[in-house]
């Protein structure tokens, strides 16, 4: 249940904290705030672009482009795999960041398509512990629903905040991707399998340029 969730909210999610990605210092309240807003009307601009939601290619190619500099998918991977990333080989290692990228990368444009009539909602930001890492709090909004908890945790690398798990309703990502993950290694009996199965997964998703269903 909470992973289809996921699979709806990310994106949202992951704007906003791609917005956050290009302040610079400790993540103010204002600055923030402010970039998140321009962010959220240049989605939704692109949204009204006719015919721009129904080519999931281009939806992956913007999507991806959008992100990638400011999600640490090497350090999510890490936390995902948990204690079977130490016993991993290289080659897993290498095949599982490419492919559970790939995942994510799919989830995030799903999501781009699937909600249009949504704004956000912020909450005071609280520390993490050090001033490398925050927590940054928001609300999804949307018409006739409850507000939705979205919040996510950053961390300060080289003078850049890079998201590195993200929290719907209090449930964590990180947490809910590792429990699937390795129950899926053990029914398959290897980290190995469970990656060609993903990578199967994303190649038949990508290989059809309508907007995939849930998987």
């Amino acid at each position: 249940m909470y992973i289809k969730r996921y699979l709806q909210f990310l994106l949202m999610a992951i704007w906003a904290a791609t917005a956050l990605g290009w302040a610079s210092g400790a993540a103010a309240e204002g600055e923030p705030q402010k970039i998140i807003e321009d962010a959220s009307n240049k989605l939704k601009q692109r949204m009204q672009e006719p015919g721009f939601t129904q080519d999931f290619k281009k939806i992956t190619v913007f999507v991806h482009d959008v992100i990638y500099p400011h999600v640490d998918f090497d350090l999510i991977s890490t936390l995902v795999l948990g204690k079977m990333w130490k016993d991993a080989t290289p080659a897993e290692k290498d095949g599982f960041k490419k492919e559970f990228q790939t995942l994510l990368i799919r989830t995030y444009s799903r999501a781009f398509v699937e909600f249009k009539d949504w704004s956000v909602r912020f909450l005071p930001v609280s520390s993490e512990g050090d001033d490398k890492k925050v927590l940054i709090k928001t609300e999804i909004l949307q018409p006739g629903l409850q507000p939705i908890a979205v919040n996510y945790r950053m961390l300060n690398e080289k003078g850049a905040w890079k998201v590195y798990d993200i929290l719907i309703e209090g449930v964590s990502l990180v947490t809910n991707y590792r429990t699937s993950f390795k129950n899926e290694v053990e029914r398959s009996g290897s980290l190995q399998e469970v990656i060609n199965q993903l990578a199967k997964r994303n190649t038949e998703a990508l290989s059809n340029n309508n907007v995939p269903n849930n998987s």
